[in-house]
């Protein structure tokens, strides 16, 4: 880490540490201002196959403050949150040389702000609505279950995080934009998306709904299953949404979603007379994903399965289509009731017209890139998390002369 990172660490944990005893201990305010410091570490390893043999470390520190303006100004149901992040180390895929990424938390070396905004809540928090920098896995096209796995296309499926000029709204490169969530009966939950088409952070600098940026509209409908025990009192979980809403773990989880682009993009393959690239104007993809609880024994103990499918635009980005699917398995090891096992696999499907550009170009393509993983989650204490993790990448990149990769992974997760 250079000297600056440790800097910027420093002042991190000074704020942390400051922010709590800003407001008396056993006032009513001391819960307004919620602060939480999260470090993600992770060893890497190549062990056989990919692009090369040997091993990496990576991590980031994420810095979490929650603003509840409702006992801070007298806003209720009012919430600031800002989420300050900074990324440091290796790159794992440099190594497996895939493509859909073996790491959920590689990144690009920097300090950024990941997200701040504003979300108010309306007639009994049954419509909810939040404008500014914002993640959008953390609502849509996202299952709990996937959070047990390490490769990136459990968290979201790579023919949506691998779309339009730079991605979407998503970790590590966000934009602004707004979020409206409505819930009108109990199970269902309606979101729609509005956001700048390009993220902030971009290779010319910092910039926000910059001309042909356009825009990314994304909009689900989420069908909801959870337990009624537990549920806050005089507040029934029915009425509860938005990112601070605190509901209990569903049962079971079924979402469609579909997403835009209004801007422009070239085909990958197709020119005009002049030799120009055809010009699409709009990209569209669509996708469906959920999980349900198979098994529930005494215990604890609980099976967990999901499946994942999208649809990207092949016209003018690499991936077709994705499929993914897998088994969370949690209190069956004895003496370790809150431990998880899983297996998963996820597949990338190349689109018709990328496969064509590589062909015109002589390079040697497949259609698909598929990765098996097998992660094990230990919860050591309750700010503590530690988890081993092996994958094994089938034609890696889709680039049938890159060997089929095993890679293992360690990450360390310390919460405060």
């Amino acid at each position: 880490m250079s000297s600056g990172s440790k800097l910027r660490l420093r002042v991190w944990v000074a704020i942390l540490a400051f922010l709590p005893g800003a407001i008396p201990a056993g006032a009513q305010e001391a819960k307004a201002v919620q602060p939480a410091l999260i470090y993600e570490a992770e060893g890497f390893a190549d062990v056989s196959g990919g692009v090369k043999r040997g091993a990496t470390y990576h991590g980031n520190l994420n810095l979490q403050l929650t603003f509840d303006l409702g006992r801070l100004a007298g806003w209720p149901d009012t919430t600031v949150f800002l989420s300050g992040l900074g990324i440091h180390g290796g790159h794992p895929s440099e190594f497996a040389g895939d493509a859909q990424g073996v790491s959920s938390i590689e990144g690009p070396e920097k300090w950024t702000l990941e997200e701040a905004w504003i979300e108010k809540n309306f007639h009994g928090n049954q419509f909810s609505t939040l404008i500014g920098r914002y993640d959008l896995n953390s609502e849509f096209d996202h299952l709990h279950a996937g959070d047990l796995f390490l490769n990136s296309s459990f968290g979201i499926g790579p023919e949506f995080s691998q779309s339009g000029q730079g991605g979407p709204s998503i970790y590590p490169n966000t934009s602004v934009g707004g979020r409206f969530a409505l819930k009108p009966r109990e199970g269902i939950v309606i979101r729609t998306a509005v956001m700048d088409g390009v993220p902030v952070e971009r290779p010319t600098g910092r910039d926000v709904f910059a001309k042909r940026d356009g825009l990314l509209l994304v909009g689900e409908m989420a069908f909801l299953s959870r337990p009624t025990q537990g549920v806050e009192r005089g507040r029934p979980h029915r009425f509860r949404l938005g990112r601070q809403a605190q509901l209990p773990p569903y049962d079971a989880k079924l979402a469609v979603g579909v997403w835009h682009y209004t801007a422009s993009f070239p085909d990958l393959v197709r020119t005009q007379a002049d030799g120009t690239p055809v010009t699409h104007h709009g990209s569209t993809g669509a996708y469906v994903i959920g999980e349900t609880i198979v098994y529930k024994g005494a215990g604890g103990r609980e099976v967990r399965a999901f499946g994942q499918a999208g649809i990207g635009d092949s016209r003018v980005d690499r991936f077709g289509g994705y499929t993914g699917c897998g088994l969370d398995l949690a209190g069956f090891i004895p003496g370790r009731q809150d431990d998880e096992i899983g297996i998963a696999v996820a597949r990338a499907w190349n689109g018709n017209t990328y496969i064509e550009q590589q062909e015109r170009t002589g390079q040697p393509v497949t259609r698909a890139e598929t990765a098996v993983e097998l992660a094990y989650l230990a919860q050591v204490t309750s700010w503590l998390h530690v988890q081993p993790d092996v994958q094994y990448v089938f034609r890696p990149n889709t680039d049938p002369r890159i060997p089929d990769a095993l890679v293992v992974l360690l990450r360390v997760e310390l919460s405060f």
